[in-house]
């Protein structure tokens, strides 16, 4: 079975903020066993990032 997690980003006007936001949060996803999924655009200043893991 597989398991997902959706995150809201607000995104800002400065594309250096906005990238170490998304750096920080695949990060810490990613240490707590979540893998990428896919990213959408949700308008110009929100994005909703999917992660996924298989659970036992």
């Amino acid at each position: 079975m597989r398991q997902y997690d959706v995150v809201l980003v607000r995104l800002s006007s400065r594309a250096r903020t906005d990238e170490e936001a998304l750096a920080d949060l695949l990060n810490e996803r990613s240490r707590s066993g979540w893998q990428f999924h896919s990213l959408t655009a949700l308008g110009a200043t929100r994005a909703a990032v999917v992660f996924s893991r298989d659970t036992t």
